[in-house]
């Protein structure tokens, strides 16, 4: 998946000579905790958060500082074209909230955040669907994921989503992800086959 599918496009920017209070009061409007900073040409300078705008208000107002002299300088950036994992692996091992998106030419053409890779996440898994989830220990069985799909699919079951616990471990676990059905058969013949049901909610 694409950050362009993802992102926020066209977001809000502000310029450096914004002031402290002025790029509160925006973001603060418009609920959103990250601005874009660029010139005119919409270039990307700098790249401001709601935290940092809050904690550096009080020095501000006394020494009368602006965003310029607060922004995050060259701020990490993708590119839209990129790949959503690429900015989740970044967005969670730096702990930050948001990337600005920029084209070659470094003008800022969206937003992307934790919250828009969550959403993805969330729609993927199909966690907002009606149904059930179903954890299975398939333990070191190397057909064992094919095998407990196959039940499933025997007794009825539709799988929406699978994932993997990924942890290395003598347990490998498979989080089955199932639109809603009568699920005890399914649970009965797995453990009849030996193999381990969780949960099953």
């Amino acid at each position: 998946m694409r950050i362009s599918s993802l992102m926020i496009k066209d977001p809000i920017t502000i310029s450096d000579r914004t002031s402290v209070q002025e790029a509160i009061h925006l973001m603060k409007e418009n609920s959103i905790r990250h601005l874009p900073v660029v010139e005119s040409s919409n270039k990307l300078v700098g790249w401001v958060t709601l935290a940092d705008m809050k904690q550096a208000l009080l020095p501000a107002v006394v020494t009368g500082l602006s965003v310029a002299d607060l922004m995050i300088k060259n701020p990490v950036t993708m590119h839209p074209d990129a790949d959503v994992e690429t900015a989740a692996q970044i967005i969670f091992q730096r702990k930050i909230g948001g990337i600005p998106v920029v084209d070659s030419n470094d003008t800022v053409v969206g937003v992307i955040t934790v919250t828009d890779i969550l959403g993805a996440f969330i729609k993927i898994m199909g966690i907002l669907t009606d149904g059930l989830r179903l954890d299975v220990n398939v333990g070191n069985e190397p057909e064992g994921f094919r095998k407990v799909s196959q039940i499933i699919h025997e007794h009825g079951g539709e799988i929406v989503s699978v994932g993997l616990d990924p942890d290395i471990s003598e347990k490998k676990i498979y989080y089955f992800r199932l639109k809603e059905c009568p699920v005890e058969s399914i649970v009965k013949t797995l453990r009849d086959k030996g193999y381990e049901v969780l949960s099953s909610e």
